[in-house]
């Protein structure tokens, strides 16, 4: 099913107003790869308030129909959701913008990624040492895209904390609905997040703050929240290992692997998807020989049958396995609308993001 402009936006969301109404917004960080629309429905069930698309090469997104129809997918429930793009230059973030702008509440500036690939290209964290260049793409979108729609950044901090909360201060001054803030600089990896730069962003600045960092629990996120006053949690990987994180279950309950392999099969999801969420779900719930023969399956019905025999599991007639494939649709068309997206789910095995496999995929 398609939708026009008219249909899709009738339902759409103000994302500031999460961050009024509720005390502690959970956010699902967008992660290359994996934070696709399927398990942003499934996180979503388990407490998830706002999530995010994987980060999506703008200047590639408005130039090929290929990219559009396999970088970006939703469907009417998928909201609230922005969209991040990478981008070092503000025509290109804001033609990728007005794409998607009919399918989603909002759209993100990648400011954080410190992969040597993006900085070299201009992107992620580089963007940090070219604020003129943040502001520029800020204020443009602003001009085409007014409120409601949100414009949010995620960065990272700079060592010199007083210049991360001037520009934080001189972002929100631009017009941006949230920021979210990683509490590590670009070179920092495993170091502890940064809990008193954030607490003064978010104390300096009117808009809010999404924390980033080394959520892998509830308790992290109320923790974090309790230190910094910031208003938002984002979580990356510790929501890969258990999509219910945000519901306080310490691991994936089985509840939530059931649903997602009911999502997958419904949306024709390819294998590699499916199983690889599966490998992080399981990770803390198989013990450690049984986990690495699960990892290295190859197969949906031998993935499906080592479920059924391991836990207490329902699984689907196996003509509905054999039949579990991926469908890409590439449609020719220069509108600039959105209506060429499709809700069907999209999968694809680009040397690109195979090569991005073997990276950090996402800013944890």
């Amino acid at each position: 099913m398609e939708y026009s402009k008219f249909e899709i936006m009738k339902d759409r969301q103000d994302i500031v107003n999460l961050f009024q109404e509720k005390p502690l917004v959970h956010v699902a960080a967008p992660m290359v790869r994996y934070s696709k629309l399927q398990f942003r429905t499934l996180v979503r069930k388990y407490g998830c308030d706002l999530c995010f698309s994987p980060m999506i090469v703008a200047d590639s997104f408005v130039k090929s129909i290929k990219a559009r129809d396999v970088e970006f997918t939703t469907n009417e429930r998928d909201s609230p959701l922005s969209v991040q793009f990478a981008a070092n230059n503000a025509n290109d973030f804001v033609d990728a913008a007005e794409l998607v702008a009919p399918f989603c509440d909002g759209v993100d500036l990648n400011c954080g990624c410190p992969q040597r690939w993006a900085m070299k290209e201009g992107f992620g964290a580089d963007l940090l040492s070219k604020p003129h260049i943040i502001h520029d793409i800020v204020r443009q979108l602003r001009n085409r895209l007014p409120q409601p729609f949100a414009m949010s950044v995620k960065m990272r901090i700079l060592s010199d904390i007083r210049k991360t909360v001037e520009l934080c201060r001189s972002l929100d001054a631009t017009g941006v609905s949230f920021l979210t803030v990683h509490g590590r600089t670009p070179k920092q990896r495993c170091e502890p997040v940064d809990l008193n730069a954030l607490a003064q962003i978010q104390s300096a600045t009117s808009c809010p703050i999404v924390a980033n960092g080394d959520v892998r629990s509830l308790d992290d996120a109320v923790a974090l929240h309790q230190a910094t006053g910031c208003k938002g949690t984002m979580s990356a990987r510790g929501l890969l290992q258990n999509p219910a994180l945000f519901q306080g279950h310490s691991r994936t309950p089985l509840a939530c692997v059931q649903d997602w392999i009911k999502l997958c099969l419904e949306s024709e999801a390819s294998f590699q998807c499916f199983h690889h969420h599966l490998v992080f779900m399981l990770e803390k719930v198989l013990p450690k020989h049984e986990r690495h023969a699960f990892n290295v399956m190859r197969s949906m019905p031998e993935v499906l049958d080592f479920i059924s025999q391991y836990f207490d599991i329902s699984i689907p007639e196996r003509s509905r396995i054999e039949n579990f494939s991926t469908n890409i649709i590439y449609k020719d068309t220069s509108v600039r609308d959105g209506s060429y997206f499709s809700s069907k789910l999209l999968q694809t095995n680009d040397k690109f993001e195979d090569y991005l496999d073997s990276c950090n995929l996402f800013d944890e």
